[in-house]
């Protein structure tokens, strides 16, 4: 049982080094190069690495919008001239990610798509690994990587190949010690609370630990909890407090404390990582521990990751709504 989410999760190392060479995203870059506004569009997972690229590009000073794909695919007008985009669906095949592509390609804008090995588009930049499990890891850090990198060329920097590099060898150490022991399956919920890019990582997180263990799992930025999310939580609940020293004003640790005073038990995890290191890539680590953590909590709870949706949930006909006619 979730023999594939685990060979999905050890995989990472190996996938983020291959991608360190520049050579794979100059093309990419190069078609956005320019570009007076660059939407990144996203899908669940895919929509978490675009809030991500675009926190990056806009570091760069360049004009980045993340958008959930839905969004996208049906508003009309978003596109204008000197617009480009940056599209991202692990499979290929999510609807409004197809829908969203069209109508890039129709409107005739500089397009880029991160997506697996099995794509034929031809401005597809792909990542080496098909998943197996339906609790997506593997692609996420792939997309990462590539994102990171194109934003490199752009003028972000921080993920120059030797630091891809340095970023697949924490991974592979955290693999062999992720320090998640002391984190057990909550009596009714787990809150993640992160600050900045951390947020999004406290919400991919929780979508795994969803998806794998099915238990109640919700992640927040800091100011979101505090404003009235954190109202529900008591001390059958868990909070999971990531990287707060990244929170130069506080609130993180701030909220942490609040929690323990409410009887809430609170486990805070923290990486070491190289100042030289990108924004998005100093994701990446963090975020192989969340799905390791949702992958032991899956084995404790006796759960099967391999295969997170089920029963009404995964009906073809509502998989194929949104699908381009």
């Amino acid at each position: 049982m979730t023999t594939k989410l685990a060979a999905m999760i050890d995989a990472q190392p190996a996938v983020i080094e291959s991608l360190a060479d520049p050579a794979l995203t100059a093309k990419a870059a190069d078609r956005l190069r320019g570009a007076r506004r660059i939407w990144l569009i996203g899908t669940g997972t895919s929509r978490h690495a675009a809030e991500l690229g675009a926190a990056a590009l806009l570091r760069a000073g360049i004009d980045a919008r993340w958008i959930p794909a839905v969004s996208f695919a049906t508003t009309p007008g978003l596109l204008r001239s000197g617009d480009a985009a940056i599209v991202i669906t692990h499979t290929g095949t999510t609807p409004y990610a197809l829908r969203s592509r069209h109508a890039v390609l129709d409107a005739g804008l500089p397009l880029v798509t991160v997506t697996g090995p099995e794509s034929t588009w031809p401005e597809a930049v792909r990542t080496p690994v098909v998943e197996r499990s339906e609790t997506y890891t593997v692609s996420y850090t792939a997309a990462l990587t590539v994102l990171a990198q194109i934003s490199h060329h752009l003028g972000a920097g921080g993920a120059g190949p030797d630091r891809v590099r340095a970023i697949a060898a924490q991974v592979r150490d955290v693999i062999a010690k992720p320090g998640i022991e002391e984190i057990t399956a909550p009596e009714r919920a787990l809150a993640i609370v992160g600050p900045g890019a951390w947020s999004v990582t406290a919400r991919e997180g929780a979508l795994k630990i969803r998806e794998g263990a099915r238990i109640l799992c919700e992640g927040f930025d800091a100011e979101h909890l505090l404003h009235g999310n954190a109202v529900p939580y008591h001390s059958a609940d868990q909070l999971l407090v990531l990287q707060p020293d990244a929170d130069d004003e506080g609130l993180t640790a701030a909220l942490a404390d609040a929690a323990r005073r409410e009887n809430i038990p609170v486990v805070t995890l923290c990486d070491q990582l190289p100042t030289t290191i990108g924004e998005i890539l100093a994701q990446i680590p963090m975020t192989v521990r969340l799905q390791l953590l949702a992958l032991r909590l899956a084995t404790h709870r006796g759960q099967n990751a391999d295969v997170a949706i089920t029963g009404a949930w995964a009906e073809p006909d509502l998989w194929r709504l949104g699908h381009p006619s």
